[in-house]
C-alpha cells in the first residue's frame, strides 16, 4: 500500500513571488534610489529640450 501523500498548508496558500514589472517599480520607488531617479528624469528633460532646440 502507498503512503499517504501529506499536503502542509493546502495548493492555495502557496505565495508566488512578484512579477518582474512589480519588481522593477518597487526598486524605482524604494526611497533610497530616489535621487538616481530624479537625476535621470531631469537628464531626460534636458535632452528633450535640447533636441527641440
Amino acid at each position: 500500500m502507498p503512503p499517504k501523500r501529506y499536503v502542509a498548508a493546502g495548493p492555495n496558500s502557496r505565495q508566488s513571488s512578484p512579477g518582474y514589472l512589480r519588481t522593477v517599480y518597487d526598486g524605482l520607488s524604494a526611497p533610497e534610489n530616489r535621487s538616481i531617479v530624479t537625476a535621470v528624469g531631469f537628464f531626460a528633460i534636458w535632452l528633450h529640450i535640447w533636441q527641440e532646440m
